[in-house]
């Protein structure tokens, strides 16, 4: 990470590194000693690990524009990143609803006052073995599968596949709780489910696994995603193009459309069709931040929320909430 090659405080670089060390989406800062270290150069961030590609990518390009600034992240559960923000272990967080107004009570009578913008708007892609013949899926389909009603690739239509292994990335995670609160009326997931550990492991296992249905945040399947190699640099000197990218998923697994059960057309999760509401399985995604003016934290804010911010969020395949979608390709 860039700020592995700034010149700050030896205990701070000490807590940096073990930060990324800690591997797996799961950034230790908060419970190394984080709370001491949110300053006027130096902030932590607590984000939902769903949102780990696109939040990086913006912590990359703001850390090249503003190099005296340093951005920790914690790529944790939603649980864990609002247990943070109000511990004080982090100044801001990445998660995928507003606080609640206990919680924001909570923040201002320790002398913190939470700002609150919606940034992105993200899609629950449904993916599937490239070997599996299902290219489409209803909404009562998929709730069907998740309450345990269907548990055979044959329920859905003819299929040499066998039972149907639903895969999250765990059982804690912002994306379970999307697909029990939206489809299933807060019931519990009684299918064939099983947690991987993180979004990496879900996309193996669909890799590998014919007979698996990942559920995953569209950011991890974006083909543009292959851009996170390319430097903060260049990443940064493309905000100022003309942005008339085609963006398309990528090729190691299969991304089901998605059919509403009253609408005869279905929709694969492009940006376009979030944005018109074809595709009907999307999020959005809030940031928090209660750092003050003058703060790596404020500054870090206000870059995510600003044009260029949004411009990083374009590129991972989700839908930004001020900059216009691109053209796709629908091949």
């Amino acid at each position: 990470m860039n700020f592995l090659h700034k010149t700050i405080g030896m205990a701070v670089m000490a807590l940096a590194m073990t930060a990324c060390s800690s591997g797996g989406g799961s950034k230790t800062a908060a419970s190394t000693g984080a709370r001491g270290i949110n300053s006027s150069n130096i902030a932590v961030l607590a984000c939902d690990a769903s949102f780990e590609n696109i939040m990086q990518q913006e912590i990359d390009v703001f850390e090249f524009i503003n190099p005296k600034s340093t951005i920790l992240p914690m790529y944790i559960d939603e649980g864990a990143c609002v247990d943070s923000l109000l511990k004080g272990r982090a100044a801001m967080a990445v998660i995928s609803r507003e606080l609640r107004p206990s919680e924001i009570t909570m923040l201002k009578s320790a002398g913190r006052q939470p700002h609150t913008t919606r940034i992105a708007v993200d899609a629950i892609a449904l993916i599937v073995n490239k070997k599996n013949p299902l290219n489409e899926i209803t909404v009562s389909e998929i709730t069907d599968i998740l309450d345990g009603k269907y548990t055979a690739w044959r329920d859905l239509q003819p299929s040499p596949l066998g039972d149907i292994s639903v895969v999250f990335d765990h059982k804690n995670s912002s994306t379970v709780r999307y697909m029990r609160d939206s489809l299933m009326d807060g019931r519990t997931l009684t299918g064939n489910v099983f947690a991987q550990g993180d979004n990496k492991a879900v996309l193996e296992a669909v890799k590998n696994n014919k007979n698996a249905m990942g559920v995953i945040g569209v950011s991890w399947i974006a083909s543009d995603m292959s851009g996170a190699v390319t430097s903060a640099q260049e990443r940064a000197q493309n905000l100022d193009n003309e942005d008339v990218t085609d963006m398309g998923f990528s090729d190691d697994v299969k991304v089901l459309r998605v059919r509403l059960d009253d609408s005869v057309d279905s929709y694969q999760p492009y940006q376009a069709y979030i944005l018109d509401g074809k595709y009907p399985l999307y999020r959005s995604m809030y940031m928090v931040n209660t750092g003050y003016s003058g703060t790596a934290a404020h500054s870090f804010y206000v870059f995510v929320t600003g044009w260029r911010g949004q411009k990083v969020i374009m590129s991972t395949g989700v839908l930004p909430s001020t900059v216009r979608p691109r053209v796709v390709s629908l091949n």
